[in-house]
């Protein structure tokens, strides 16, 4: 399975997130192919100066996109808690829980930078996203 970026998706992003596009000439990105719960899946991580990409793919496509920012007040135990923001796609209960299950510890280990995330999911189930952060887990960059 071959990830092609949209010109025009790439084009949006960099007048939404400008900083985060501009982070420097290089940037660190890992990508893995594996099977999860059957399902063929793609994982592509990219790390910038002051966010994280998080491409998460069963179709071949980005799917909907989600920005994930961790607030600055934060819980009683120190860790900040997530707000989920579709910009993409349908905005719709299950998808922010699987964002937030997706990634917080993404956001979390990355000093609590924001995550632009990009899912296509044919699993949608908690085995299913267990086994999904276990791939992101795998494609580290932060």
């Amino acid at each position: 399975m071959v990830l092609a970026f949209d010109p025009m998706l790439l084009l949006f992003l960099y007048r939404r997130f400008p900083a985060a596009m501009e982070a420097g000439p290089v940037v660190t990105s890992r990508q893995r192919e594996a099977v999860v719960r059957g399902v063929p899946t793609e994982v592509v991580c990219t790390a910038f100066s002051n966010s994280v990409l998080v491409v998460v793919t069963q179709y071949g496509k980005m799917g909907t996109i989600v920005y994930v920012d961790p607030d600055t007040v934060g819980d009683n135990v120190g860790r900040p808690s997530l707000t989920t923001r579709v910009l993409l796609g349908k905005d719709e209960p299950l998808v922010h829980v699987c964002a937030k299950n997706l990634v917080a510890f993404v956001s979390q280990e990355a000093g609590n930078k924001p995550v632009l995330l990009a899912m296509a999911l044919k699993d949608k189930t908690v085995e299913g996203i267990q086994a999904l952060r276990e791939v992101i887990r795998s494609c580290q960059v932060w």
